[in-house]
């Protein structure tokens, strides 16, 4: 059994955290495993400077130690999300390659356009999806050698094929079966421009590499990522009511 705990270096621990590190380190204790601390600060600009060191002085006053993480090292190294960039662009072009990615090229304002536009014909907070993504700028719509000279350029981003009109189901720990439709859910950005991953690729691909076997966490985040990726560890899904 390998279970892990993964704040984010925002600010202060909540307790809501410090509760879902302990279920996580309740169980691995339990059962013999280990207990990763991994540090997901792939959003920069909202990086606390001391936060990271703060996590762990308050979880160790808590009595929770890990087994690996970036104050104890181990085989799964880096455990700071900022230190493994290069991993998730290999694993998001691959996701290009395998037709469950797309390179998008929009810009800002012609994102802020779309909405407008959309909104004006009626449609209730616009995003990009299924739908809208079939008007905007991307490797679905532009001619294969814009694409290529649109990637040359380098201003570009990694969204997520959503699948269009399809009812997802996967088997909860906790709650039982859970299904929710496609049409809810957006083409997330899995690479931004700056070559930075988003959480809903990076926390996919740590989870495959450090060889996850439960994910337990707060029952707020629907991640469809997690759910339909094909490896060789699928982890299982514990999703606890949230604290706030």
């Amino acid at each position: 059994m390998v279970v892990r705990f993964a704040p984010s270096p925002t600010g202060p621990l909540h307790i809501g955290g410090v509760r879902t590190a302990l279920y996580n380190y309740l169980l691995a204790r339990r059962h013999g495993g280990r207990f990763i601390l991994r540090i997901e600060d792939t959003d920069q600009t909202r990086y606390v400077p001391g936060a990271e060191e703060y996590i762990i002085e308050a979880l160790t006053w808590c009595g929770i130690t890990f087994d690996e993480g970036p104050h104890l090292g181990g085989p799964h190294a880096p455990y700071r999300q900022s230190e493994r960039k290069d991993i998730y662009a290999a694993y998001a072009h691959e996701l290009v390659q395998r037709g469950a990615a797309y390179y998008a090229f929009d810009t800002e304002e012609e994102l802020e356009e779309m909405r407008r536009r959309f909104e004006a014909a009626g449609m209730v907070a616009p995003q990009y999806n299924s739908i809208t993504r079939a008007y905007m700028k991307n490797s679905l719509t532009l001619p294969p050698d814009e694409v290529e000279a649109r990637l040359k350029n380098g201003s570009y981003v990694i969204r997520f094929l959503m699948p269009r009109d399809r009812e997802v189901r996967f088997y909860d720990e906790i709650r039982g079966w859970v299904s929710f439709h496609t049409q809810q859910l957006d083409d997330k950005v899995l690479l931004k421009s700056d070559g930075m991953p988003t959480y809903h690729l990076a926390n996919v691909v740590d989870d495959h590499l450090m060889a996850v076997t439960h994910v337990i966490r707060g029952a707020n985040s629907k991640t469809i990522q997690n759910q339909q990726r094909k490896t060789n560890n699928p982890t299982l899904s514990c999703h606890v009511a949230c604290t706030y």
